[in-house]
């Protein structure tokens, strides 16, 4: 049995998370602390908040005490960090100032308690974007073993975060794992990302931005196999360790758009190309040969990437009163559902 601390949890993969672990493990308990930030949505787990192995904390990662304070009233025995500031146009056009506090000094906050309360385990969930850039002709992957080199304020701050988990491994022997995951998709994803800002948009009637030329490549994973993923490192990935997470499913960002139309019934015409932003960068791309080898396998293949597409796009159908509950309750700082942005301060995802 865990009980097990999950931060950030009221966002799109932690709240995915969170609905997977209660649903595969009877006995475990989970504590939901979230700072309900923009991005932060109850809503998303409003399906088993009166479950008695869940209870919803609100709470700042960079609040040691209260840390402190929940992790002893609750005997939580494991820790998973999503709290993060995530947007990358944010980050770029908005100060960066938040995407440290959360990002970099957040972890270290975590860290600390970790050490406090002989926490058995605790993985900081990160991304890829830590690693820079690939070229399109490159036929290379990012490894656990490549540099890390961010190209934007948002992956510098995750960086920032990663290093200090490096750091307290080395010096405390802090029992701590880093996850490196591409771009995740799949149902309550805030809608400033790429397919539910697309869908939205196009259930408006309007037209879709494309940055640049559109060929900007990411691997594509469904949420349900990175919280799979996540559920396995928790219980069996080792301390110290760096675990990349991906399906080898790369899809340019026009290839998306093209799937997305073509599921809609729209044509080319509901496409608009429009400048690329600062420090895009062109390609990212997994091997996830190590978590492989501790037995994860997706579910959703690069085969089944469409039926997974499909699926989500079902419930973004299914589900607009959710997006309409978020749009009045964050009118005020959803700056990506804002009409008259700026061309260049489009919000699609990296």
């Amino acid at each position: 049995m865990m009980k097990i601390l999950v931060t950030g949890g009221a966002g799109f993969i932690g709240s995915n998370f969170i609905r997977y672990m209660l649903e595969t493990h009877a006995d475990d308990e989970v504590v939901n602390y979230d700072k309900l930030t923009y991005a932060g949505n109850l809503e998303n787990l409003k399906d088993i908040e009166l479950d008695p192995r869940y209870q919803f904390i609100r709470g700042d990662i960079t609040d040691l005490d209260h840390l402190n304070e929940v992790m002893q009233d609750h005997a939580i025995t494991h820790i998973i960090n999503f709290a993060a500031e995530t947007h990358v146009d944010r980050s770029i056009h908005g100060g960066c100032r938040d995407f440290v506090l959360t990002n970099t000094l957040g972890v270290q906050m975590l860290l600390d308690a970790v050490r406090k309360n002989n926490i058995q385990k605790f993985v900081n969930v990160s991304t890829d974007e830590v690693y820079g850039a690939l070229e399109l002709d490159d036929p290379s992957k990012f490894t656990e073993d490549t540099p890390i080199t961010p190209n934007m304020p948002y992956a510098a701050a995750k960086a920032g975060g990663d290093l200090m988990c490096r750091a307290y491994f080395v010096c405390h022997k802090t029992p701590v794992i880093v996850t490196h995951c591409s771009n995740n998709y799949g149902p309550y994803q805030f809608p400033e990302k790429l397919i539910p800002y697309f869908f939205f948009k196009l259930m408006k009637g309007e037209r879709v931005p494309v940055y640049g030329d559109g060929l900007h490549v990411r691997d594509w994973i469904h949420v349900r196999d990175h919280a799979k993923a996540l559920d396995l490192l928790l219980r069996e990935g080792t301390p110290g360790g760096i675990y990349n997470i991906g399906v080898d499913n790369e899809r340019s960002n026009l290839e998306i758009t093209r799937h997305l139309l073509e599921i809609l019934g729209h044509g080319s015409d509901r496409m608009e190309y429009i400048a690329d932003r600062p420090g895009h960068d062109r390609r990212y791309a997994i091997d996830a040969t190590k978590i492989h080898s501790l037995g994860w396998r997706p579910v959703y293949t690069r085969d089944k990437f469409r039926q997974g597409l499909e699926e989500t796009i079902a419930w973004y159908q299914s589900n607009q009163d959710w997006a309409e509950h978020l749009w009045q309750k964050k009118r005020t700082e959803m700056n990506a559902f804002q009409i008259d942005m700026k061309p260049q301060a489009h919000p699609l995802p990296i």
